[in-house]
């Protein structure tokens, strides 16, 4: 891996384009203090389909001292006068097209997230399926790990806690809810709805969800991609070749099978927030100590 990495360039932002995590200020410091950066999303999962999907990839950074002990601030996206703490760093390729935020990501795409470490860590303690997953991408998706990083990954298990069942559950329940369009969820993917009569993605990712989760409760870890015969279960329902009465038994049973595995999970009741504090602290000041001298 190597020692710095550029997360989409400091080309000039489109006219107009606002977001408050994505001004050159904040791109600079997740630049500066990237410790781990990873691809995520259908990609690792071996879920993707080609031609069709972006690419995610999410990072972790430590910021600098004035950002965690003291009022620094960085600017709420372009034009604006108003700053917002540093908590992450997000940008789209797509949004540098015309229509800018509105856009949604497409085929050759690429969708960056850098969490601050005290931010991730928060989302990981508390058993957020998207942000765990970071832990678990092999070596050959990984696209930056230094030591501070490397550090992380090899104390994955720090993290995982029977507080991941709540949060696998819920995150799937949002994701079927988006399939079938219900009260309160929608999909972005009308052209899927109108061929097959559910989306298909959000089915494929509430079915992941389910694999994942239940796999991470029995054995502390994820793996990527999704072994088989999953995997190929998983791409059907993607490409349409399920029906939609056999995807909502297959919800059924995957609901069913996350709620057993978080009655009786081997992994702790809580996660090692000790180890956790203790691994900020030091990895903070020994990054200060290097970026201010």
């Amino acid at each position: 891996m190597g020692n710095s990495i550029e997360i989409l360039g400091s080309r000039s932002l489109p006219a107009g384009f606002d977001h408050p995590h994505a001004s050159e200020e904040a791109r600079a410091i997740a630049e500066a203090g990237l410790i781990l950066r990873v691809q995520v999303g259908s990609g690792v999962h071996g879920t993707s389909i080609s031609g069709q999907d972006d690419r995610d990839e999410m990072g972790i950074c430590l910021e600098p001292r004035a950002f965690v002990t003291g009022l620094a601030r960085v600017p709420r996206g372009i034009d604006s006068d108003a700053e917002v703490e540093f908590e992450q760093y997000q940008r789209h390729t797509a949004w540098d097209r015309p229509g800018g935020l509105a856009n949604r990501s497409g085929h050759g795409d690429l969708d960056v997230v850098v969490y601050s470490a005290r931010k991730w860590c928060r989302l990981a303690l508390a058993g957020n399926p998207t942000v765990l997953l970071a832990l678990f991408v092999p070596d050959e998706e990984t696209v930056f790990r230094n030591s501070v990083g490397a550090e992380l990954v090899d104390n994955a298990h720090r993290f995982v806690s029977k507080l991941a069942a709540a949060r696998f559950l819920g995150y799937l329940e949002s994701q079927k809810a988006a399939m079938l369009g219900e009260s309160g969820a929608h999909t972005n993917r009308p052209e899927l709805v109108a061929v097959h009569g559910y989306d298909t993605k959000f089915a494929m990712h509430a079915l992941r969800l389910g694999v994942q989760g239940v796999e991470l409760l029995r054995t502390g870890r994820i793996t990527l991609p999704v072994p088989e015969p999953d995997r190929t279960f998983l791409r059907a329902v993607r490409h349409g070749e399920v029906t939609l009465p056999e995807v909502l038994a297959a919800l059924e049973e995957s609901e069913a099978r996350l709620v057993a595995a978080g009655a009786d999970a081997s992994v702790p009741d809580e996660p090692d927030r000790r180890w956790v504090d203790d691994w900020l602290h030091r990895s903070y000041l020994a990054y200060w100590a290097t970026a201010e001298r």
